[in-house]
């Protein structure tokens, strides 16, 4: 397929939660290989299908040279207190703040073939976890800032040249 455009801050499609996939057809096989081939790039942790305009409930994740996705993903289970640390997202180029994360985290959902899937993980693939079934609820990292980091994130958005 092909790597897809990433929506920026501001698009409804990333502040609507995803729908659950049901059947899975060709559409659904299309859209995970586009979420495969829209992770590739360096830099990127993970992609949510809302990312590239599509309202279901599916990601993709490259981490630490592990590419893969999970479809109808929940957040099953985080562990330890939360920590800050820096995130980005590229939904919101170029802006990096403190975020709250679990420093573990784990995830089940289905391939395309409906089995069961369990994703876990510390460091960056915990904190990937969590962002990527925060974009599937229609939530940005921005609306976990603390009230001073959310803030001044607002004011460098604003400010941005492509907002």
């Amino acid at each position: 397929m092909t790597e897809r455009q990433i929506r920026l801050f501001g698009d409804p499609v990333l502040k609507t939660a995803s729908d659950p996939i049901g059947t899975i057809d060709d559409r659904v096989r299309g859209l995970v290989e586009d979420l495969l081939d829209s992770v590739r790039p360096p830099g990127r942790a993970g992609v949510a299908a809302s990312q590239i305009g599509v309202n279901l409930r599916a990601f993709s994740y490259n981490v630490d040279g592990e590419i893969g996705y999970i479809l109808n993903p929940v957040l099953a289970e985080t562990r330890g207190e939360p920590e800050l640390v820096d995130e980005g997202c590229l939904s919101v180029p170029g802006l990096w703040y403190p975020t709250p994360r679990y420093p573990f985290a784990r995830v089940t959902g289905i391939d395309l073939d409906g089995k069961p899937v369990e994703v876990s993980g510390t460091g960056v693939l915990a904190q990937a976890l969590q962002h990527e079934t925060d974009h599937l609820n229609g939530m940005l990292y921005l609306d976990r800032l603390g009230k001073e980091h959310r803030r001044a994130a607002m004011k460098e958005v604003r400010e941005s040249s492509w907002f």
